[in-house]
């Protein structure tokens, strides 16, 4: 049963990528006609949406993917955390159609409501992998310590995504929407700290007490 869970959320990532497509329209035939046409033509600007959310859907997925791999079984309340993420993930084609449509991707609003869906999916999932090991879901127990660091280092994504929403409201959507590039520094950093204040391996810890 857990399986099917798993594969059922594995296909809904897999729909929500493919969805992705009808963001992109067709550019009519005038605008192949050179480089410089097709992206007046907006085609470019789509495009770029799609890799964009593309990517975002893959890194969900595989979060997802690297979540479910420490649980033992799903119940109720994970499993419906577990739903309303991928709900959230099918919502980004959505939320993706205003910031990459010409006539709305220099909006302040698109890369708001763009910032919050994507903030609101990190922190269900986060929320998820908490309620189960509340819950005592976990294939190993994970000490307080160890949970801290993995919090801290989980929670820097939807807080950059969070703190640009009001830049991009008081600044516009260009400023909101370079924010996002703090994730490229910060949230490896954040995974290297989270890294160092971990517990030591298993074997490790088991060799010093064997020595002691």
């Amino acid at each position: 049963m857990f399986g099917r869970d798993i594969s059922y959320i594995d296909a809904v990532y897999g729909f929500a990528a493919t969805l992705l497509i009808s963001n992109v329209d067709a550019p009519p035939a005038e605008a192949w006609v050179s480089l410089d046409a097709l992206v007046a033509s907006g085609a470019a600007t789509q495009a770029l949406g799609f890799v964009l959310s593309f990517t975002v859907i893959a890194v969900f997925w595989r979060l997802n993917v690297r979540l479910s791999r420490q649980f033992k079984g799903l119940d109720s309340p994970t499993t419906i955390l577990n739903l309303v993420a991928a709900g959230g993930v099918i919502f980004i084609a959505f939320t993706t159609q205003g910031i990459s449509d010409p006539h709305s991707t220099d909006l302040p609003l698109p890369t708001a409501i763009y910032a919050l869906n994507l903030a609101l999916v990190s922190l269900t999932l986060t929320a998820m992998y908490q309620v189960a090991r509340a819950r005592g879901l976990l294939r190993h127990p994970v000490s307080r310590r160890q949970n801290l660091a993995d919090i801290a280092g989980a929670i820097v994504t939807p807080v950059i995504f969070l703190a640009s929403i009001p830049v991009a409201l008081a600044w516009g959507a260009i400023p909101g929407r370079v924010c996002w590039l703090a994730l490229i520094v910060l949230s490896p950093a954040a995974g290297i700290i989270a890294a160092r204040f971990a517990d030591p391996p298993r074997e490790t810890s088991d060799a010093h007490a064997s020595q002691s």
